[in-house]
């Protein structure tokens, strides 16, 4: 039995950190009197970001005296009140390496269920004035926990914390925690997890992940992962022909250029080029999906012509068989998955590439799932692997083709005229359980997404052109340009190259990380805990090598890096 010591709740405010405005319900304060747990929080209290925190599953947070007693002889504090882990409920008893995943509780008139460990968050580290609070708290095995409430009712400081069951497979918040976020993911503990009814549907979904990629390097429960690339850094690869495919789109070969065969790429993999448009001029670094059969002898690339595009313009206009190209080997994980599901392949203009690759691994091993090649262009002539695409769609037992045009000229061959709309598409009775790939356009994607969704397709899977989306918790939303060199002058480091930007800067020593760099750059960029353990930041490593401090809890798989506590070792290519 355990005693509940104080109730703490706190309205979300605005907090300056680091020059940005952050919204955070992390302060709490105690409450005198009883309080009213409900089913989706505590009143009284808020959080500030509904994406990481609060709801149904993480209504009520609970944090321990011996935490704090811990915390204050390994700080060597002595400043600490309740609530200052963020924490609701701080308790006496409960401790994270005796309580378990489904014990159930009943404090005052409210029966609560434990359902997950703290989700690690740099919050913590703003309100601790401590950053290395979120690596601290999973490295030392003391994250705290979450209830759902079972039955809502009044709770008041004092109350006895009585055991009402036992969660099954007995596995502590503890274990748990470390499972998901330290080096180990043992396969029998993962299952064991999943046998969890009460463990929340996200804590689900990574152990499910971990599940069906056992072994699988880096850490496939917080971020997807594909195999290590197949050479370090850049390689020379021979040109063997350059093949137009519409009136923007032209297909470039590449080779061996001793005539060996080529590392088999993943289907929907990309490559990433490096080209010196002049001895002077420094060198451009772009990605281009892979659209060819995945195992041929050679690699084959489709690049859109852009009307200022500078590499585009040089791999249209200076490319011949014979040319020589940097290459980096191929990455990316947007790949099609093994199994019986249907296939949708959605793309728009030069976004076939990648699900082209896709299609030709599909009749390649003559596959009787159900596919449905979906296409969109601007025109016939505009519309990239026409011929190639049918000729494949044949070569399955069950294929459907949808063509749709927004400005088809006379003659053209197409199924719909316009854009892919929700009621297109909820009109061909997709299947709900396929698994959709799309690629294409920022906006493209945003449309066909939430039309898909619409038309009933849960399992959608996007690859963006350029740089992705930024993922930036609770940080309050400023307009940014794009990305450009950080202001003042400029670093006497190693060049630092962001591949998806089309940027390259030296690197400054003023800056803590390769993540404070690319923010200074408005480059977009994605985190959550800033202190390696996360891996919302893992990001691809085209070329280089860095150096951690701190060193991540869990490593990342090869070819990645850990942007928030990594800096170069000397010029590194960043998947950026």
């Amino acid at each position: 039995m355990g005693t509940l010591r104080s109730v703490n709740v706190g309205r979300p405010r605005n907090v300056s950190w680091q020059g940005r405005t952050v919204h955070t319900g992390v302060w709490k304060a105690p409450v005198d009197g009883p309080v009213t747990v409900r089913r989706l929080n505590v009143d009284g209290d808020g959080q500030g970001d509904l994406g990481g925190h609060g709801g149904e599953q993480r209504a009520v947070f609970v944090y321990q005296l011996d935490s704090y007693r811990y915390w204050q002889d390994f700080l060597h504090r002595d400043d600490f009140t309740h609530g200052q882990f963020g924490e609701n409920f701080t308790v006496d008893g409960l401790g994270d390496d005796e309580v378990c995943i489904g014990d159930r509780y009943r404090i005052g008139g409210a029966l609560l269920e434990v359902t997950q460990p703290r989700v690690t968050c740099y919050r913590v580290g703003i309100r601790m004035a401590d950053p290395r609070i979120p690596a601290l708290l999973v490295q030392h095995h003391r994250p705290g926990f979450y209830f759902r409430v079972l039955q809502e009712g009044e709770v008041t400081a004092g109350d006895d914390i009585i055991k009402v069951a036992d969660g099954p497979q007995r596995m502590t918040v503890a274990e748990v925690d470390a499972l998901l976020y330290l080096p180990g993911h043992a396969p029998a503990d993962v299952e064991r997890a999943l046998r969890i009814p009460a463990l929340s549907p996200g804590w689900q979904a990574s152990f499910r992940a971990m599940a069906g990629a056992p072994g699988t390097p880096g850490n496939v429960g917080l971020v997807a992962t594909a195999p290590p690339p197949a050479w370090p850094g850049f390689r020379p690869l021979r040109v063997t022909a350059v093949v137009p495919e519409s009136t923007t789109i032209s297909s470039i070969l590449l080779a061996d250029p001793s005539g060996a065969p080529l590392p088999r790429a993943l289907p929907g993999q990309f490559l990433t080029v490096r080209v010196q448009p002049g001895p002077d001029a420094a060198p451009l670094i772009r990605s281009y999906s892979l659209s060819g059969a995945p195992g041929a002898d050679q690699y084959r690339i489709s690049v859109k012509r852009e009307d200022h595009g500078a590499a585009s313009t040089y791999l249209d206009a200076r490319l011949r068989a014979g040319s020589l190209l940097e290459a980096a080997a191929p990455r990316g994980t947007f790949t099609l998955a093994t199994g019986t599901a249907p296939v949708l392949l959605v793309s728009g203009g030069v976004g076939a590439t990648p699900v082209l690759a896709m299609l030709h691994a599909l009749a390649a091993e003559k596959s009787d799932r159900p596919v449905w090649w979906i296409q969109a262009a601007r025109s016939e002539a505009a519309r990239p692997f026409a011929a190639e695409s049918a000729a494949l769609l044949e070569r399955l037992p069950s294929p459907r083709s949808l063509v749709c045009l927004s400005r088809p000229d006379p003659g053209d061959d197409f199924t719909a005229t316009g854009h892919l709309s929700a009621e297109l598409l909820t009109g061909l009775d997709l299947p709900a359980d396929a698994d959709a790939y799309v690629c294409g356009p920022a906006a493209f994607l945003q449309e066909v997404t939430a039309a898909l969704v619409t038309a009933g397709v849960a399992r959608i899977h996007t690859e963006v052109f350029g740089a992705q989306a930024a993922l930036t918790p609770g940080i309050a939303a400023t307009r940014a340009g794009p990305p450009h060199p950080p202001a003042g002058p400029p670093g006497t480091g190693p060049d630092v190259s962001f591949a998806r930007s089309g940027l390259s800067v030296p690197w400054q020593d003023g800056y803590g990380s390769l993540l404070d760099l690319a923010e200074a750059c408005d480059v977009p960029v994605r985190w959550s805990c800033r202190a390696s353990v996360c891996h919302n930041c893992e990001s691809g490593l085209l070329a280089g090598e860095v150096r951690y401090d701190p060193e991540p809890a869990d490593p990342p798989a090869d070819g990645t890096v850990l942007i928030c506590s990594s800096r170069p070792t000397g010029p590194v290519v960043l998947d950026l």
